[in-house]
C-alpha cells in the first residue's frame, strides 16, 4: 500500500450482554424451594422420571408435569472441570471446581460448584475429586431464591 498505513485485520474487544429470561411457574416455584432450603424436582407419571430443576413438561414424553417431589441435598458427582484461571465474566474466583451432580433420586444432572477442597496444589486435586464422589450442599444462610442459595457443594466423609 504505498502511502497508506497498513490495516490490522485483527481487533480485540470486549462485549457484554446482559439478558433476562422468564422462569414460569415451575421456575418459580424450583427457586422458591431453594429460598426454603428445598430441592424440588417434579416427575413425570408416564415414564417414572424426576426432573430436576422442576419443569412444567416432560421433554421425553411431552407431557405436563404436575407431580413435584422434594430431594434430598446429596448425590455424586457424575462429571466435572477444575477451573484455576481467570476469564471475564466468571460468576465466582478461582480455583473451584463445577460439576454435574445426580442428585439422590433424580434422573437428571444438577449444575453446580463443589468446594471443600484444597485446591493448592492443582495436580493433587484429582487426587481429592472423583467422579461418583458422594457431596452435600452447604447453603447459605441468607437465601433469596436463586440458585445462589446453595453456595456449593462439598465432599460426604
Amino acid at each position: 500500500m504505498s502511502g497508506q498505513e497498513e490495516v490490522k485485520t485483527v481487533r480485540d474487544g470486549q462485549i457484554t450482554l446482559p439478558y433476562r429470561w422468564f422462569i414460569g411457574p415451575a421456575g418459580v416455584r424450583f427457586f422458591q424451594g431453594l429460598k426454603e432450603k428445598k430441592i424440588l424436582g417434579t416427575r413425570c407419571h408416564r415414564c417414572g422420571r424426576v426432573l430436576v430443576p422442576g419443569r412444567k413438561f416432560c421433554p421425553r414424553d411431552f407431557i405436563e408435569l404436575f407431580d413435584w417431589v422434594e430431594l434430598p441435598d446429596e448425590g455424586i458427582i457424575k462429571t466435572f472441570a477444575f477451573v484455576n484461571y481467570s476469564f471475564v465474566g466468571q460468576p465466582r474466583e478461582p480455583p473451584y471446581i463445577v460439576a454435574i451432580i445426580d442428585l439422590d433420586g433424580a434422573d437428571t444432572g444438577f449444575n453446580h460448584y463443589v468446594m471443600g477442597i484444597d485446591f493448592s496444589d492443582p495436580e493433587k486435586v484429582k487426587d481429592q475429586v472423583k467422579i461418583g464422589m458422594r457431596v452435600k450442599a452447604v447453603w447459605r444462610d441468607k437465601r433469596v431464591g436463586a440458585i445462589t442459595d446453595i453456595d456449593y457443594f462439598k465432599p460426604v466423609t
